[in-house]
């Protein structure tokens, strides 16, 4: 029973010596912060930031380079392969030695325990602690292969100063990786941590050639390199103190780490060669933009099939007082969009068939609750065929087809394209949605750019009958994926723009006018076909450039990162010229295919760039969406009745039937023909009617441009304290008319020629009565809100 009892003991200590052994060791060894490492597609060093406690440690390497693990083991466990963590040999060795010498020489530890011994930071070096070693590297071993500790050690020695891990040593003593050293330097590298405290590069530089040189010695008396190896790199010099690590896409390295990715090594999208070139293109004409006192610029280069970043400068480089470069990434920065969202809007409304692609818009002065748009040039073209208004980023047509599509559909639509700065509710945005009234960054437009171009270009190698998904819109990306990983897509029947109304948007896109050399890009076979826009924010804010092809787009910003405008700080004159540099570098001559299975060739009236009618003399062919056969047939052919001579209008009241000439007549309301004839040199207005004719059968002759029905007009006051006046202008067909302006009854005055009286109101409801010669009546109500 005695004996037992004694075994129950005895096993009952094994047993508890066993679970402490086996959780003596931390599940997790080192807790130790990292720097945050940016690496391009193909494993380079892009960037990378310091850890949080001041060193220069990389995150943990998943494998070690023969070079260095070959010296390291020559140097520091010759028997690494072949213990248990602990090499009894070299500990007797260092123990006879330590008692020789009277002091401790030798420590006889193993690659293994030093592991643990630099796991377990401050401990003192006592015997018990030393046995403690023994005891955590056996159990390490236990855990780990050899190869997993050889990597360990190397990603937690120490190499001097605030330099610690193999990697982060080789970027700052060798500038390049550890997979690149040579012998001479793999050789230093394995002996500089036994006494990095007292030998670095930067210190005791010959001490630390010798014990490097007798390393290489021992490497060829062992037969691992030859003589003429072992001379070469005897003869290699010791660098000189660290060297900077690389500084590419630096405000990349920023996101990465503000995106939750802090302290680890992150393999992104970015193509390192042409990241370089980008960041020069980008200084270089920073230092054009600085005569006027434009400091900050970014660009991104992106793939538009994958969506994945090929380039991303967040900022320029260059530090004059003022400059934000390092402290503000602009890829990511909201700022007000100016004109780079039309072109979603012109695709949106051919999408579901509101226009055709040169459907007249009004471009007349405008005043809608207050909000007065204007043109960049100031200037009205009355009327102008849609696909031109886009070209010249016309600001009133842009209002007038938003007011037609509806601003609050418009604000969903960009949600759903991918814009993420649209916090608002769309009443806070209305109609200046079109205009820069929002805030957007150069990473969602880019990539909603991107989704377009996607969407088309893979609407001919999607499978089966669906020939879209709605996954091709989606963000761009810059941590690279294992493409194996991906779930296949999710095809469906819809997508937010049809293939037709993007590829018409990108084929009107193309004829932009481009800036300086590049104004003769048709002229040259080389020239690449880009579909590009530009905007500009108010006040000469921002500057924007966004150009896509089947394989690219390229996204470009330039302004000044604390808001201040300058004159000529246009998207056109700033940052166009840099978009098309970068375009410059990338390969590829490819268009985009018409998607013609979505698509009809109908006849439209070459006048109004509406379906023509049997009025329309001038008939043109044209390819449309399909959704675009349910849009109004032309709308401003009228017929009207002539003289015999034809040169007045007449009606059965004054003319008998049989001596009146029908006439098929291109009609505008009157205000837009008050300005569109100025510029159309072929537009024929109405014939007058004939003195004995009483004036006019559906067609109005008269038309107030402001204000307008329903305006609410605040004047302000002078400097002197007294009431402003206000402007009000009317358009009338005959250049000749008298025009006899009365407000709330009272006669004000007479114009002629050009119809522009200024008044000066007080507050509440008024009445402006005008009349012409003929008799011609337009009487319209509006609010003054100021006081007299």
């Amino acid at each position: 029973m005695k004996r037992l009892l004694k075994y129950w003991k005895w096993g009952v200590g094994i047993f508890l010596f066993l679970v402490a052994y086996y959780f003596i060791l931390p599940r997790k060894l080192f807790t130790d912060p990292y720097s945050t490492v940016l690496e391009d597609r193909e494993g380079a060093l892009l960037s990378a930031s310091i850890a949080a406690d001041g060193q220069w440690r990389f995150p943990e390497a998943t494998a070690v380079p023969e070079k260095f693990s070959t010296a390291l083991l020559h140097y520091e466990d010759k028997r690494f392969y072949h213990h248990p963590g602990v090499d009894v040999l070299s500990m007797a060795r260092a123990i006879r030695q330590n008692i020789q010498a009277g002091a401790v020489v030798s420590g006889g530890s193993t690659v293994t325990m030093q592991v643990i011994r630099l796991s377990r930071k401050g401990k003192s070096r006592t015997v018990f602690q030393k046995m403690l070693e023994i005891v955590l590297a056996t159990r390490l071993e236990w855990r780990h292969s050899k190869a997993e500790i050889l990597s360990l050690y190397a990603s937690h020695a120490p190499f001097g100063g605030n330099v610690v891990g193999l990697e982060a040593a080789c970027w700052r003593y060798f500038g390049r990786g550890p997979e690149e050293l040579s012998w001479g330097e793999a050789s230093l590298l394995a002996v500089l941590p036994n006494a990095p405290s007292l030998m670095h590069p930067g210190k005791n530089r010959e001490r630390l050639k010798a014990k490097r040189d007798q390393l290489l010695e021992t490497l060829k008396m062992h037969g691992v390199i030859d003589a003429f190896t072992c001379n070469l790199s005897k003869d290699e010099p010791i660098p000189e103190a660290p060297t900077p690590l690389p500084r590419f896409a630096k405000h990349l390295l920023a996101r990465v780490a503000r995106e939750g990715n802090a302290g680890h090594k992150v393999k992104t999208t970015i193509r390192l060669p042409l990241q370089l070139r980008v960041e020069q293109l980008v200084n270089e004409h920073h230092q054009r933009l600085l005569n006027n006192l434009i400091f900050n610029g970014a660009a991104i280069v992106a793939d538009v099939h994958t969506g994945n970043v090929l380039a991303y400068v967040g900022n320029t480089d260059v530090k004059e007082a003022g400059n934000y470069s390092e402290a503000v990434d602009v890829v990511t920065a909201h700022r007000s969009t100016g004109s780079i969202l039309k072109p979603f809007l012109y695709a949106a409304m051919l999408d579901e068939g509101k226009i055709l692609p040169h459907t007249l818009v009004a471009d007349v002065p405008t005043f809608i609750n207050g909000f007065s748009p204007k043109n960049f040039s100031r200037g009205y073209d009355g009327a102008v065929p849609a696909d031109k208004a886009l070209i010249r980023s016309l600001n009133i047509p842009a209002v007038q087809l938003l007011r037609s599509y509806r601003y609050e559909k418009f604000h969903t639509l960009l949600t759903n394209l991918g814009m993420t700065t649209l916090t608002q509710a769309p009443d806070h945005y209305g109609l200046a949605l079109i205009l820069g009234g929002a805030e957007g960054s150069l990473w969602d437009i880019a990539g909603m750019y991107a989704s377009m171009s996607r969407t088309l270009t893979q609407y001919f190698t999607h499978p089966g009958a669906s020939k879209y998904d709605r996954n091709d819109f989606h963000p761009l990306r810059y941590i690279a994926e294992d493409s194996s990983a991906k779930a296949a897509p999710i095809l469906e029947a819809t997508s937010w723009l049809s293939a037709a109304a993007i590829y018409q948007t990108f084929d009107v896109l193309k004829e932009v006018y481009r800036p300086g050399e590049e104004t003769g890009w048709r002229y040259f076979n080389s020239a690449k076909k880009i579909a590009w826009k530009t905007g500009t924010s108010f006040g000469y804010r921002d500057g924007w450039a966004v150009g896509v092809t089947p394989d690219y787009v390229v996204g470009v910003w330039v302004g000044n990162a604390d808001g201040e405008g300058r004159p000529g700080l246009t998207g056109t004159e700033a940052a166009s010229p840099l978009m098309f540099d970068i375009f410059a570098q990338l390969d590829g001559q490819r268009w985009f295919q018409p998607p013609l299975q979505e698509m009809e060739q109908i006849t439209v009236c070459a006048a109004s760039g509406q379906r023509n009618t049997a009025r329309c003399p001038d008939i043109d062919t044209a390819w449309v969406v399909r959704q675009g056969l349910q849009s109004p047939a032309c709308l401003y052919h009228k017929t009207v009745y002539l003289s015999a001579d034809k040169r007045f209008r007449v009606h059965n009241s004054c003319e008998p039937a049989g001596r009146m000439v029908a006439a098929d007549w291109f009609v505008l309301p009157p205000a837009q023909e008050h300005y569109y004839r100025t510029h159309t040199v072929s537009y024929k207005p109405l014939p007058p009617f004939r003195r004995d004719c009483q004036a006019t059968f559906g067609v109005a002759v008269m038309d107030l441009i402001y204000p307008k029905a329903g305006s609410k007009i605040f004047i302000p006051r002078e400097l002197d304290g007294t009431l402003g006046s206000t402007v009000f202008e009317l358009a009338h067909r005959s250049n000749t008319a008298v025009v006899y302006w009365h407000l709330d009854g009272d006669y004000v005055g007479t114009t002629q020629k050009t119809h522009r009286m200024a008044l000066r109101l007080g507050e509440g409801h008024h009445v402006l009565t005008l009349v012409d010669e003929n008799g011609e009546l337009v009487e319209q109500g509006f609010d003054v809100l100021s006081k007299m």
